[in-house]
């Protein structure tokens, strides 16, 4: 497979943020846009997610995907994360700035980065031991992000990841789609004063994303162990866990696949 094709295989939305810096200019939106496409059940999932991070053992966590920092808010919400190091970091600085403001009081507990999830030269080999990121895989190179993921881990540490999925059964994940095929883009439209392409990525991403099985998978191509997954909400979404090998120190796939 070609390097094009292999990138657009990996990027489920077929998004640059390069060429598009649509998160920046829905930053103050996106919360809300949130809440109107999945009818307020992300903030279960999210708060599901943050309990599975608090659980794992860690002492250093880099969040690869933060945003408005709704998910690292609820982690330091947990009194296990007092004594750790926590690293959000974002492509989208209008992300950041929304996210430094909502943390508060807890800013000094949290370093912010404005760091690309697939390419994280700045960020050493082997420095963390625990790795998430939510809801982002669906728009960005996902091999290219697992494999800073598997550089970045030191051996034997975690990763958790809560993207979108699939609901096994045929006719509920079809009707699903149907609903947000028609609810997405206008409320999106709606949200973002016609920004067509705050929503255009995000359902294209939806649709093309692997399924739950299909993801834990690629975890598993790209070297990661006790890979595990738990479907949300009729499996809208699922939580993925893994973990690096002890010994490893490079993913399986960061020569094998060009675009990963």
């Amino acid at each position: 497979m070609n390097v094009d094709a292999q990138t657009k295989v990996d990027n489920a939305a077929d998004f640059d943020w390069l060429q598009d810096d649509v998160f920046g200019r829905i930053a103050s939106r996106y919360d809300l846009l949130c809440d109107l496409f999945s009818l307020g059940i992300h903030r279960l999932w999210k708060r599901r997610v943050a309990r599975r991070i608090a659980d794992e053992h860690w002492t250093r966590l880099l969040d690869g995907a933060t945003g408005t920092g709704d998910i690292i808010l609820r982690l330091l919400a947990h009194e296990s994360t007092a004594d750790r190091t926590v690293i959000a970091s974002d492509v989208s600085a209008g992300m950041l700035g929304i996210a430094q403001r909502r943390l508060g009081d807890n800013a000094e507990r949290v370093r912010l980065e404005r760091l690309d999830a697939e390419h994280m030269p700045s960020v050493a080999d082997e420095c963390v031991d625990a790795y998430s990121i939510s809801l982002a895989l669906k728009i960005c190179n996902r091999g290219k992000v697992l494999n800073e993921a598997f550089r970045v881990l030191s051996p034997g540490g975690r990763l958790v990841v809560l993207e979108a999925s699939n609901i096994p059964w045929g006719p509920l994940q079809a009707a699903y789609l149907g609903y947000m095929s028609v609810c997405m883009p206008l409320l999106g439209w709606l949200a973002t004063g016609g920004d067509a392409s705050a929503y255009r990525y995000l359902l294209h991403g939806i649709r093309e994303f692997p399924s739950a099985e299909g993801l834990a998978d690629e975890l598993r191509a790209h070297g990661f162990e006790d890979v595990a997954f738990e479907r949300q909400s009729l499996g809208i979404v699922a939580i993925h866990t893994a973990r690096k090998p002890w010994g490893s120190q490079r993913s399986p796939v960061s020569e094998a696949r060009p675009g990963g």
